[in-house]
Formats: C-alpha cells, sequence, structure tokens
C-alpha cells in the first residue's frame, strides 16, 4: 500500500486543497497563474504545493519562458496522474439488464481498464458479492494498481445520504436503508463514498466535461429515471437532505399516475423509458410491444406512438424549466441512454422548457452528451477523489472553476 502521507492529508488545508483542486482540473498551471486565478500569494501558493511535490502528486515541468526577455523563467505545476488510483462502480438496472460497471480512474479522472458484470439478483447482498469480484478483477489489471489504490466510489439511483454511505430509498432496486458504504468497505477494504449515480455524474462534468470553467452548471439525464445534478456557486447543490436536484419527481398531473417514488403524477410517470413503453403498448392495442418497436412505429409516423414521446417531451421540458428558473444555471448538459430516441421528443422539449423558463434564464446553452455507463462509473471515481478535498470557503470553491 501506499506509504504516508496520503493525498487526503496533504491537502488538508484549504490552500493545499485549492491548488491540487485547480490543477486536477486545469492544469498544468505556473505557480503565479495559480496565485492570481485563486487570490493567493505566490508564497502561499509555493508553501501549499511543496508537501504535494515532496510526496510526488505533484511535478514540475520543464521551465520555459512566458515571453521574449520577460526574466526568469517559470517552471509549471502538473498533477501526476499515476500518483494514486480510485475505483469508480455504477450499479444500474432498468428492463433489459441488471449489472454492475466498474473503470479504474488514475488521479485525473481518466480511465485506465473498465470492466462490466451481470448481477444475478438485485439484493444488496448479491450487489456486493458482483462489486468486491469487480474490484478485483480491475485492481488486478496493472502491476500497480492495487498497491495505489485506497478509494471506491459508488453510484446509485435514489435517495442516498451521502454522508453516512446509506441509501435511504431506491425504488428501482427495491432497498431502503441499505447501508451499502459499510458493506463495500469490508467487502474490498477500501475507503468508499456513496453518492446518487446523477450527482455523481455531474461532479465528473463539472470537473473534467462540458461544466468545467462555470460557477453554476446542471446536468439533466433522460431514461430508465428522469434526473438532475445542479452545481452553484461550484458546488454540487445537495440540499438539507440530499435530494436536491430530482426533477424527474416534480408533478406534471396531479391526477396522474401513481409514481414508482409513492407520489402521483411525476415526470417519471410519463418520461421515463419504461413510462413511454406502457403507454404506447396501451396507445397502440399491442400488449407484447418492445421499446424498439415502439420507437419504430414513432419514427414511422404512428400517430397514437409520436404522441407518447411528445408528452414525455413536454413533461422533460417542463422539469428542465423548473430547475431553470430556480437555480439559473449558466451550462446545461442533456445526457443518459434515453438520448438514443431523442429525436423523437427534443421538439417538445423545447417548446414546453421555452413556454416555461423565466427570461434570461431560457438563453442557457445546452449541450447533448451521450455518456456510456463507463462515464457514469468514472462520475463514481470523481466523487472519490473528490472526497480527498476537505471544504473549503465558497471564494475559494469559485476559484476551483474560474477561467482566465
Amino acid at each position: 500500500m501506499l506509504q504516508e502521507p496520503t493525498a487526503k492529508t496533504l491537502a488538508a488545508t484549504p490552500a493545499a486543497s485549492a491548488v491540487l483542486a485547480l490543477l486536477l482540473t486545469e492544469g498544468p498551471l505556473s505557480r503565479v497563474e495559480m496565485a492570481r486565478r485563486l487570490d493567493l500569494s505566490s508564497t502561499a501558493v509555493t508553501k501549499a504545493a511543496r508537501p504535494l511535490l515532496d510526496a510526488g502528486y505533484l511535478h514540475e515541468l520543464a521551465s520555459e519562458r512566458t515571453a521574449p526577455g520577460s526574466g526568469r523563467p517559470v517552471s509549471p505545476l502538473a498533477v501526476t496522474a499515476e500518483r494514486e488510483y480510485f475505483v469508480g462502480v455504477k450499479v444500474t438496472t432498468d428492463d433489459l439488464v441488471d449489472e454492475i460497471v466498474g473503470v479504474l480512474c488514475d488521479l485525473q479522472a481518466q480511465v485506465r481498464v473498465s470492466v462490466r458484470r451481470p448481477l444475478p439478483d438485485r439484493s444488496p447482498e448479491a450487489v456486493v458479492v458482483e462489486l468486491a469480484a469487480l474490484v478485483d478483477e480491475l485492481l488486478d489489471a496493472g502491476p500497480d494498481y492495487r498497491a495505489r489504490t485506497r478509494n471506491l466510489g459508488i453510484a446509485i439511483s435514489g435517495d442516498v445520504d451521502r454522508a453516512r454511505g446509506l441509501v435511504r430509498l431506491s425504488a428501482r432496486f427495491g432497498w431502503r436503508d441499505v447501508p451499502i458504504g459499510q458493506l463495500a468497505a469490508e467487502a474490498t477494504g477500501l475507503s468508499v463514498a456513496v453518492e446518487n449515480d446523477v450527482k455523481a455524474l455531474t461532479v465528473a462534468e463539472h470537473w473534467f466535461g462540458e461544466g468545467v470553467g462555470t460557477d453554476s452548471f446542471a446536468l439533466v439525464t433522460v431514461g430508465a429515471g428522469i434526473g438532475c445534478g445542479i452545481v452553484v456557486d461550484g458546488r454540487l447543490l445537495t440540499g438539507g437532505f440530499g435530494v436536491a436536484g430530482e426533477i424527474g419527481h416534480i408533478c406534471v398531473d396531479p391526477d396522474g399516475a401513481l409514481c414508482r417514488c409513492g407520489n402521483q403524477g411525476c415526470v417519471e410517470t410519463v418520461a421515463t423509458t419504461g413510462a413511454i413503453l406502457a403507454a404506447a403498448r396501451t396507445a397502440s392495442g399491442e400488449a407484447d410491444m418492445t421499446f424498439g418497436r415502439a420507437v419504430e412505429r414513432a419514427r414511422a409516423g404512428d400517430e397514437a406512438v409520436k404522441e407518447v414521446f411528445a408528452k414525455a417531451g413536454t413533461a422533460i421540458g417542463l422539469a428542465v424549466a423548473a430547475m431553470v428558473n430556480i437555480a439559473g444555471p449558466e451550462r446545461i448538459v442533456v445526457s443518459g441512454e434515453g438520448l438514443d430516441t431523442y429525436d423523437l421528443f427534443e421538439e417538445r422539449i423545447w417548446a414546453s422548457f421555452a413556454a416555461h423558463a423565466f427570461g434570461a434564464a431560457a438563453q442557457a446553452p445546452v449541450f447533448i452528451r451521450p455518456l456510456p455507463f463507463e462515464e457514469w462509473a468514472r462520475g463514481a471515481a470523481a466523487v472519490s477523489l473528490r472526497a480527498l478535498f476537505p471544504q473549503v470557503r465558497t471564494h475559494h470553491a469559485r476559484a476551483l472553476t474560474h477561467r482566465a
């Protein structure tokens, strides 16, 4: 195993945490540039970086001059990607397959190896057994992986208590109050961070994807569920109970169908792949229709089935508009496995969004990002990586994603 000190102890001060996080997301950078972005003195940056350099988490690049005749050359600092590794696991289920998807990432959240394993059933016990086997497979894939890996992130749908590593409720798995963090830690010997899957993907996109450089950012997912992760002032918004961003459970029809969450008329009752399939079967009279067949019928011009997808788009657009009116993100990413059928409800999503978004909020640019489940697992790894950093003051959090 790695010898102490660890990245977590080395980044225990706000300045050290800010320096390491800034280099992770936007490095390499010179000390002078980091001092400017973080509103710190060059001396403070040098002091914060020194133990990280000594322990091999950072390294200096070759000296370079910023301009001809500009004086003393600078030596940019960069993260040493292979100094430590992180495992991320996405536990997923839908009408077709139950599986766990795992990745091993380096310190810059770049995927080094990925593995998928089917789940024999959805019980916590079965998931933990397969998760431990998957982690072993990942750690054995390279000579240094096991010795340099301390942290595991788990991403799963539902109401997750991140601080306690507890899945309070996952309707898709039938779990209630499952201490998955503790169970996984005992099975793997790693430190475990647990997060809602959409929030985990949001962390990865904010730090390493389309959200880099933003203080406010949102990611919306469509597919087996409708989810949303929101970043405000550079931080993932969790709310007082950890469930902020659950736009899939905004009510769009008080007299609508019962949702699996127990409420009535939620967005998910009309806009998930399962809800769309059920409605398409009713509309077509084909009780054994598959989702693929529903897509074919809609694309072929079947008006009844097309209207099912359109209704789903209207509900999603309304939910996104409600989120934008409250949080005001400067950038929005739309992802999820449901993007395979995005053409069938795109028009209604944005018509509904435009009709309900308030004022300038409707101008937020939207990026469509098809992301495989390996990227969701990478999000889980990013959550475990983020756990290295203590809570820092807001102005430091903002500086982490500031662009010149």
